[in-house]
């Protein structure tokens, strides 16, 4: 969930805020923590990476993180929740009820693919799932914030396709959204280089068992 830096890093100096004073943040700052800590995820994991790595690669010092956020916890949660904002953010402006059944069934498996704003996206889950002993809280969250976001996407599309009787009645919405998913996954751990179609390949392969006759 790492992003090329948009710039250099700000200076520490220009940060004379403290969220506890009340007064307002530079967000140039908060973007600059919050792209390090993504990196970071991406090379140490969650673990591993420090906060003075962090605020070294940011160009801030480890106080000016503290203000902000009271542990690394904490940074990691609004650093997934970016993530996924920004990655809702990319979305082409495509109504997915105004669709065709299929195209909109489509673009819904497109959008699921973990990958689809950042490419070192299945790394960092990796990390996350291999925290699940050490920090579970920490999965609880990529779940709520990276996963049943888009699973849910899928799942509503199903559910509009069904009401437009597009889908059969009795269509699984959950199990059919879950193997959309699991594909990239897949396909990750299989070596698969072309996944340019993955999402219409996925698609094609499941709409002939839900697609209503």
């Amino acid at each position: 969930m790492a992003e090329k830096s948009t710039g250099t890093a700000p200076s520490d100096t220009t940060d004379a805020t403290s969220s506890r004073g009340g007064r307002p943040r530079d967000p140039a700052l908060d973007d600059a923590i919050i792209e390090a800590t993504r990196r970071r995820l991406v090379l140490d994991g969650y673990s591993q990476m420090s906060m003075g790595d962090i605020a070294s690669d940011a160009g801030v010092t480890r106080p000016t993180i503290y203000r902000r956020w009271p542990g690394k916890f904490e940074l990691v949660v609004d650093a997934l929740d970016y993530g996924f904002r920004a990655q809702r953010a990319s979305y082409p402006g495509l109504e997915l009820d105004r669709l065709p059944p299929f195209d909109a069934f489509v673009e819904a498996v497109r959008r699921v693919d973990p990958c689809y704003f950042n490419p070192d996206a299945m790394v960092l889950m990796g990390n996350f799932m291999g925290e699940k002993l050490r920090t579970p809280a920490l999965l609880e969250i990529v779940r709520e914030h990276a996963v049943e976001p888009r699973v849910n996407l899928v799942e509503r599309v199903l559910e509009n396709l069904r009401d437009r009787k597009a889908v059969r009645a009795d269509v699984d919405t959950h199990t059919v959204a879950t193997l959309c998913f699991g594909a990239y996954y897949a396909a990750f751990l299989r070596g698969d280089t072309d996944t340019a179609d993955l999402a219409h390949r996925v698609a094609s392969t499941i709409w002939s068992g839900i697609a209503a006759s």
